[in-house]
């Protein structure tokens, strides 16, 4: 062998001092050249990920920005009407706004609104030398027509759409029904509502000062296929001050309210076998005394209802049964007012919003669920406003003067129901005593009042995560605290491995394992539960009492580190007795069952799938994390400064404590809050392990919804666009800056633990 080696040495050629210069150099160069791109490509990896990141938050902003864009209304055309025809009563449109039609007393004229240009003028048949006092529509573009003589003569205006070579063509009908005899006295209808169902129509009119005629007409097939016409009709005196001066009728034409020229509101219950019991009671008055109520209008769902006065004020109001069984009035919400007293009120078909008019031409949209005024314009001309409308699909609306003039405009308002106050602060909604934050998004019904508070789901993020890091925190920091610092290398290198493996355990699992196996588990055993850690304390320091007294136990623990086969061993016995001890307790303290206890004692709900579940599920998937952490961190402490401790005559205890620990702090503190950004953004573990539903309590026993699992539910199912679909964005704005802050809180406290701990 030495005399291999002296062979190749002496074969290695031998450098001269200038070769070996070279050489130096040449490495330092390649060094030097790995150094450049090594820095490059992580300059390179570190811009890319801003980027993507700046990139993300740009595609969520731009969704979000709809939501809060103020809405733009524009005057898309006017057409002025023949003076002969007298003055228009109302109006309507097709859902295209193509062709729309104005009432006249005489008949109805058509308009092209593509054109700018009147069509054709359709008299209205069957009059036999009455007049049209009045004019109600309802649902369907169905008109109920008050003839001078006391009768109502139905209509029906119908749009036939028909595609040729892609060209839409809206061809307009007016169809005549039979008339009806509405008042046998031959009083005049001058103030009528009407209401449509599938089968038939109601209609309703003040055929009198204080005298309201109701009339019902209904179309129902018998078992032989023919069809059986039942006809009802009643009249009622109100006991009102100063005439009626507006009417509104709920959707199945039973509950008629009158407004009177005296301020009072009242409310007629039409009687049937299957409905209320005839009744006529006073429910409200207008906000100021005296003031005359001048329109009213139901909004759809016909849970609330619109008054405007002679002053112009408007309120919403809202119907509600007392504990004497009579109906009131509460008022909702005071909107933007007018000048001039209101004379039109026109309830969106598809939403919450309306349309309030005024005698001077002047129309303001308002939403009845944020109680906001979102624009208003002026109509053209100084004729003065009679009717007002929004089109089917609320893109657009129109007006109808006086004079004659028909002006019509564009309106793009996507998200009306959006206001900071209906994300964020309380809302009384229809149906609800009080205002409350309420997240409900759908309903099976067209009426639906959408609720949108994100403020349950915020609360159910930041519920869940508290009881997650309430669970996870002491376990995953004494437990790395114990393993760097007092647990033998051998048991720490399997102690360590084992639980970061449990970090790559999916949260899916985790779910799916808290929802079938541990809700029902806890739900059993929940009073051994508590009493679990309270039974374990006294255990462990009866070992350490036990350990203290018998030296001879002692010495056995020969291995530092092997005393947690004692606390395994205590830990078992622990759970053994406390489950034991609950049931006991639970018999004999809490009526045999700790759930009815709860809600009779202390007024809380227990849901199997509750925070206490998600808290134990989702601690366990942040535990890893906070331990490898804070273990590394602990573990990594200079050895000079432990050994420094040491020498001083310091215990392992004292060194651990008041040496390591605060070295470690930075460390710990955002192993913390890493956990934390874990908790807030998980999402399977919440959407399995909880009932999901978005509740405003912090009790433990009652489940949440985090805004992660709200969006994961909810999202497929939104339409793109909608306002669901972007306030879901919304959602995942909140959470994008809920983790930013509490990173960069994070990064602020652990440069100022390190910046004042450096020096030990």
């Amino acid at each position: 062998m030495t005399e291999l080696a002296t062979i190749s040495e002496e074969a290695r050629p031998v450098l001269t001092d200038a070769q070996a210069d070279e050489r130096d150099r040449a490495l330092l160069r390649r060094r030097s050249l790995a150094d450049r791109l090594a820095r490059r490509m992580v300059r390179f990896g570190g811009i890319a990920i801003i980027i993507s990141i700046l990139a993300i938050l740009f595609v969520i902003l731009a969704v979000i920005y709809p939501l809060f864009k103020k809405p733009s209304v524009d005057l898309a055309g006017t057409v002025a009407l023949p003076a002969e025809y007298g003055q228009p009563l109302t109006l309507g449109v097709d859902e295209y706004r193509q062709v729309a039609y104005v009432v006249f007393p005489s008949g109805v004229q058509f308009v092209s609104l593509e054109k700018k240009s009147p069509l054709s003028f359709v008299p209205f048949p069957g009059l036999s030398g009455a007049r049209v006092e009045g004019v109600a529509k309802a649902r369907g573009d169905l008109l109920m027509l008050g003839l001078s003589d006391g009768r109502v003569l139905p209509a029906r205006v119908r749009f036939d759409v028909s595609y040729q070579e892609k060209t839409r063509t809206v061809v307009p009908e007016l169809e005549t029904l039979e008339p009806l005899v509405l008042d046998a006295q031959g009083g005049p209808a001058t103030v009528l509502t009407a209401a449509s169902t599938d089968r038939g129509y109601s209609v309703a009119g003040a055929t009198g000062q204080n005298k309201v005629s109701w009339i019902s007409r209904e179309e129902r097939k018998n078992l032989m296929g023919g069809v059986v016409v039942k006809e009802r009709r009643k009249d009622f005196v109100l006991p009102a001050k100063g005439g009626i001066t507006a009417l509104a009728m709920d959707d199945k034409g039973v509950h008629i309210l009158a407004g009177t020229a005296s301020g009072q509101i009242l409310r007629v219950a039409v009687g049937d076998s299957d409905g209320p019991r005839d009744g006529v009671e006073t429910v409200g008055a207008t906000s100021q005394p005296g003031v005359g109520v001048s329109a009213l209008g139901f909004l759809i769902g016909f849970e609330a209802l619109v008054v405007g006065d002679e002053l112009g004020e408007v309120n919403s109001y809202q119907l509600f049964k007392g504990e004497d069984e009579r109906v009131r009035m509460m008022r909702v919400r005071n909107f933007t007012g007018h000048e001039k007293p209101v004379t039109a009120v026109f309830a969106s078909p598809r939403d919450k919003g309306f349309l309030t008019g005024d005698a001077e031409g002047v129309v303001r949209y308002h939403f009845g669920t944020s109680g906001e005024t979102q624009y208003a314009i002026r109509a053209p001309g100084e004729g003065g406003l009679v009717s007002t409308l929004l089109t089917p699909k609320v893109d657009g609306l129109m007006t109808a003067d006086r004079s004659g003039r028909v002006s019509w405009w564009t309106v793009d308002n996507p998200h009306p129901e959006i206001s900071w106050d209906t994300l964020f602060g309380k809302v009384l909604y229809e149906g609800y005593p009080e205002p409350e934050y309420v997240w409900q998004s759908s309903s099976g019904s067209d009426a639906f009042e959408p609720k949108f508070s994100l403020v349950p789901l915020i609360v159910g993020t930041l519920k869940g995560t508290f009881y997650a890091l309430l669970f996870a925190i002491p376990l995953a920091l004494f437990g790395a605290f114990y393993t760097s610092q007092f647990t033998h290398p051998a048991y720490k290198n399997v102690v360590k491995p084992v639980i970061e493996v449990m970090a790559a355990l999916p949260s899916v699992v985790l779910g799916f394992f808290a929802a079938l196996w541990l809700a029902p588990q806890v739900e059993k055993v929940l009073p051994g539960l508590v009493i679990f850690p309270f039974v374990m304390a006294v255990l462990v320091f009866a070992a350490l009492l036990v350990c203290q007294r018998s030296p001879a136990l002692a010495g056995k623990i020969k291995r530092p580190g092997s005393e947690i086969w004692v606390l395994i061993a205590v830990a078992i016995g622990a759970g053994g007795i406390g489950f034991y001890l609950g049931e006991v307790l639970e018999g004999a303290m809490l009526g045999g069952d700790y759930r009815l206890w709860l809600n009779g004692v202390l007024g809380l709900s227990y849901d199997q799938r509750n925070s206490l579940v998600v808290g134990l599920a989702m601690g366990f998937a942040v535990i890893p994390i906070i331990f490898t952490i804070a273990e590394d961190s602990l573990s990594n402490v200079p050895t000079h400064l432990t050994a420094a401790s040491l020498a001083l005559g310091a215990t392992r205890w004292q060194t651990a404590v008041n040496v390591v620990l605060p070295t470690a702090s930075p460390g710990i503190f955002s192993a913390i809050m890493i956990g934390f950004g874990r908790a807030v953004g998980e999402t399977m573990i919440v959407l399995m392990a909880t009932g999901n539903t978005p509740v405003m309590n912090w009790n433990v026993f009652s489940g949440f919804r985090a805004l992660s699992a709200n969006i994961a539910v909810e999202l497929p199912e939104a339409p793109d666009g909608s306002t669901h679909f972007r306030i879901l964005f919304l959602a995942a704005f909140i959470l994008f800056v809920m983790t930013f802050l509490v990173n960069s809180v994070a990064e602020w406290v652990r440069l100022r633990l390190r910046e004042r701990y450096r020096t030990l």
